[in-house]
């Protein structure tokens, strides 16, 4: 009479792998183990990417563009490039940064490669979704509900990029760099230079509005901010870890 229990065999899924068991005899074995967190991450980071781009896409042309309102960093110098000579806003972005992102080469090389990816959707998104401004200018909201909405939407969608470190580019590094040789608290320097950007648009574009351009900037920054203290509780270190190989 043969004892022998039959042979089972099965999938069973861990943290970051797909394992594949084998059991006989009241033993376990492993037969075949598939590392699945690069791929659960990769696809994890491509989709906070796309909604992301697609919220700072809606924020620009739906509610800024209509009313010729301005943000900080390099996605404002973007929008006076777009009011002063009609260029493109996601390819003035994808311009200005071409030289940021070369210096992080050599200065800030995660910043880089957690970066790029961030960057090219989001300045495609933001052609592609150009349309939208003759819905915003058809809807015709006043121009202040449309720099905190603005300012909302673009703050949301860099927002849950920078949960995930990806950032969009823009003159933040550059005042990060900045801060840093001149041993100056970077708040205060990426503050200074969304000011200096504004003023500046305001000066050359006759039909913006200060005041309400700095509406949009300051509901993009508390908007980041609030999206991304709730994301330093939810994070754990092997989460992190992981993340990190996978950048």
């Amino acid at each position: 009479m043969n004892d022998k229990k039959p042979i089972e065999s099965f999938w069973k899924q861990s943290a970051f792998s797909l394992i594949r068991i084998k059991i006989r005899n009241g033993q376990a074995y492993t037969l075949q183990s598939i590392e699945i967190g690069g791929v659960l991450i990769f696809i994890q980071k491509a989709i906070i990417i796309l909604i992301g781009s697609l919220l700072v896409g809606i924020g620009v042309n739906f509610f800024l563009v209509p009313f010729e309102l301005l943000d900080g960093g390099a996605l404002g110098i973007s929008l006076i490039f777009h009011y002063v000579a009609d260029v493109r806003v996601g390819f003035a972005l994808l311009l200005i940064n071409i030289p940021i992102f070369f210096a992080a080469w050599f200065f800030y090389r995660s910043f880089f490669y957690n970066g790029i990816h961030g960057l090219l959707f989001s300045s495609l998104m933001i052609d592609l979704l150009y349309p939208l401004h003759i819905f915003g200018e058809a809807v015709g909201t006043a121009p202040l509900l449309s720099a905190i909405f603005g300012g909302v939407f673009i703050g949301a969608g860099v927002g849950i990029m920078l949960r995930r470190d990806i950032s969009v580019g823009g003159t933040d590094l550059l005042a990060q760099m900045l801060a840093k040789r001149l041993k100056l608290n970077p708040g205060y320097v990426i503050f200074s230079f969304d000011i200096l950007i504004v003023t500046i648009g305001s000066i050359l574009i006759s039909s913006t509005q200060l005041f309400v351009s700095f509406t949009t900037v300051f509901f993009v920054g508390i908007t980041i901010s609030l999206l991304v203290s709730t994301s330093k509780r939810r994070h754990t270190i092997s989460f992190d870890k992981a993340s990190d190989r996978y950048a």
